[in-house]
């Protein structure tokens, strides 16, 4: 499995939070932010509301996945941020992926 390019450093996630702009649905919320990158980096969050550490990471290993499905259909040059919601912990592989293609369709990304 290849690595997905990833947002590690505080000052990338504060400038998503800043300049950039978001869609949602129940369980997941997209902020994006166009960027002059030649690669797209990705973001998760799993606030405390998911649950317990083991909850958080299932939830961050299982959006792992399913953004590699999805990363050749999404262009070079954004930094998205995805955050789950409570309701995500509970959702099937299914559902997950069914909100990823839901917001980025919404935000005319891939």
């Amino acid at each position: 499995m290849a690595a997905l390019p990833m947002l590690r450093r505080r000052a990338d996630f504060e400038a998503i939070g800043r300049h950039g702009n978001a869609r949602s649905t129940s369980l997941l919320v997209l902020r994006r932010l166009r960027t002059e990158g030649v690669v797209t980096r990705i973001g998760l969050s799993t606030p405390r509301t998911l649950g317990g550490a083991v909850q958080r990471n299932r939830v961050r290993r299982r959006l792992r996945s399913l953004l590699r499905e999805r990363i050749g259909r999404i262009g070079p040059g954004w930094d998205l941020l995805l955050i789950a919601r409570p309701a995500a912990g509970d959702a099937s592989q299914a559902e997950l992926g069914a909100a990823i293609d839901v917001l980025l369709a919404r935000s005319e990304i891939g």
